[in-house]
């Protein structure tokens, strides 16, 4: 998969949810906003979260969006490679499946 064109494509689809339905994808951008701004975690752990959840519900998208956002916030491959550790620990196979998704994701955006 290009992953760099994948999430142009999502965003894409995004976008035009916002035209669709644009109260409701205000609230959940500035839901987004919110939880990433202060607190006791920084923006790289909550997003390590993510991801870790991304897996678990067998989000590709997600997985996309947050391996992204995890290498702009400065983290390494070997601290998600870590995370993806955690998420086959606790999924299993398909955890096995998803993460195998989220390191070539980051390998293609590290790549490019």
């Amino acid at each position: 998969m290009d992953y760099k064109a994948f999430i142009s494509e999502t965003r894409d689809k995004s976008r035009n949810l916002a035209k669709a339905m644009p109260d409701t994808m205000k609230g959940f951008g500035g839901l987004s906003m919110a939880v990433k701004s202060g607190g006791a975690l920084g923006v790289r752990e909550k997003e390590f979260v993510a991801l870790g959840i991304a897996v678990a519900v067998r989000c590709e998208p997600c997985i996309a969006f947050h391996v992204e956002a995890l290498m702009k916030a400065g983290a390494s491959r070997e601290e998600m490679v870590d995370v993806l550790s955690m998420c086959i620990q606790m999924g299993g196979g398909p955890a096995v499946m998803y993460a195998g998704k989220a390191l070539e994701c980051w390998d293609q955006l590290a790549a490019a």
